[in-house]
């Protein structure tokens, strides 16, 4: 019986999620979770005609299997894999995909859920915007996450 992390990589070629998640079933399977992230043609109220991946590769392999050996860790029974594309990619492409397997469903859409916020976190993938009227503008994903470092007093009469 498979388990562990089974399979992670930085593509360039279109992901296939029927693939990803055939590489985690097997017969004491009872659940998989599929995550599949895709290019959206919107984005805070404007027009998206693509996206552009660039990555750190060797930072971002070697940070993404960290991840899914993390999830691993605690439950020998998941299994994992993770593939996430790079270069340009047009709208609805899927830019990043994840399959969680486990004898039970609950454990394997929270492992799915945990690799994707970690990877958005800490996996050195950046992303370009490709808006239709022509301007291109680097995204930040935590950028939604920071927090104030400090909030103002507030004034009392």
């Amino acid at each position: 019986m498979a388990s562990g992390v089974l399979h992670v990589a930085i593509v360039h070629d279109p992901i296939d999620p029927a693939n990803l998640a055939s590489r985690v079933q097997h017969a004491g399977i009872g659940a998989v979770s599929l995550f599949l992230g895709t290019v959206r043609d919107l984005n805070d109220g404007r027009a998206v005609s693509g996206m552009e991946y660039e990555a750190y590769v060797g930072m971002a392999d070697s940070e993404l299997r960290a991840i899914a050996r993390e999830a691993c860790a605690p439950d020998p029974e998941l299994v994992v894999a993770v593939e996430h594309r790079i270069g340009t990619l047009a709208i609805g492409d899927v830019s990043v995909a994840i399959a969680c397997a486990h004898p039970h469903r609950g454990p394997a859409m929270d492992a799915t859920r945990r690799i994707i916020d970690e990877l958005k976190s800490r996996v050195p993938i950046w992303k370009k915007e490709h808006y239709l009227d022509g301007e291109r503008v680097w995204i930040d994903p935590t950028a939604s996450r920071q927090v104030p470092q400090s909030v103002p007093a507030r004034e009392t009469s």
